[in-house]
């Protein structure tokens, strides 16, 4: 299966929505499917006798091919031609997709999971993968709006530029428009204009809209020259980064952000407002970095 769309499986509602929407990616693209089922210890702390556990084990392979069994069957739409793999692999699931991705066009999980046992859980699987992944990552979460926009948080650093790609890719396969935001919070020193370090600050609002104007023209250029066909709107906005981004998100389809190199979301999603996004986006949300490690 050449660059399949990978999503991680638990059997929890959240990992059967994130199938479905694997299964929708993967059709778009004219891709394979693989479903993979990640099993390691159920506790590093619990002393074991033998070598690891496996889904032999414990009555535990019924469980797991009932479970696959019936994400196969929530992937299946004879229409879409998909084909579709699954697999069961030792190891911590947060380990075993990082890996995936490396061969994979795009890699998926919900939000929530079951626990120790293959617990897809944000802030360990979903934000391992976003950190590390050797793809783009998509977290499915929130509502699903099969017509609404991409919405794009732009960055004004270069390595911007693979979520931008991303976005837009997305935008053409879903046959939507895409909301580019670029947003400028009034501390930032890279739009003050005025004296060094005064005890108050006015700032001109003007001013900071011109910047931010400026930075998603430079960041969407080449891409709208590239996508001529998709419905461009430039929003730039003077506020808080996490709330705008949370608050567009309610009639979004899917929110595009980027993360840098080694380290998590970075460039406007630093620290708690990765976080923020990631756990209260009410949109799928898609992690893109700007390279491998």
């Amino acid at each position: 299966m050449d660059q399949p769309v990978v999503v991680g499986v638990d059997g929890a509602p959240s990992s059967l929505d994130a199938v479905e929407t694997a299964a929708r990616e993967a059709a778009l693209r004219g891709t394979g499917l693989r479903l993979v089922h990640a099993f390691g210890r159920p506790s590093a702390h619990v002393p074991h006798p033998g070598p690891p556990w496996s889904p032999a084990e414990a009555g535990l392979r019924e469980l797991v091919d009932g479970t696959l069994a019936e994400a196969e069957r929530r992937a299946r739409d004879p229409g879409s031609g998909v084909e579709i793999g699954r697999d069961v692999v030792l190891g911590e699931p947060a380990t075993v997709l990082t890996i995936e991705s490396r061969t994979a066009a795009l890699a998926v999980v919900g939000s929530h999971g079951r626990g120790a046992v293959a617990g897809l859980l944000l802030g360990s699987t979903a934000g391992h993968l976003a950190a590390h992944g050797g793809c783009p990552v998509l977290v499915v979460r929130g509502r699903r709006h099969p017509g609404g926009p991409v919405l794009l948080a732009v960055d004004d650093a270069p390595s911007s530029a693979p979520a931008v790609r991303f976005a837009f890719t997305e935008a053409r396969l879903r046959n939507v428009g895409l909301t580019a935001v670029h947003v400028c919070r009034p501390s930032s020193a890279d739009v003050y204009d005025g004296p060094a370090d005064p005890p108050f600050v006015t700032y001109d609002r003007g001013h900071l809209r011109d910047h931010a104007e400026r930075v998603l023209g430079a960041a969407l250029a080449g891409e709208e020259r590239n996508h001529p066909d998709v419905m461009v709107r430039h929003r730039p906005v003077i506020g808080r980064v996490r709330h705008t981004l949370i608050g567009a998100s309610a009639k979004a389809g899917l929110l595009v952000v980027g993360a840098r190199g080694r380290g998590g979301v970075t460039g406007l999603l630093l620290g708690s407002v990765s976080q923020a996004v990631l756990r209260n986006a009410q949109c799928p949300v898609a992690v893109v970095r700007d390279g491998p490690e």
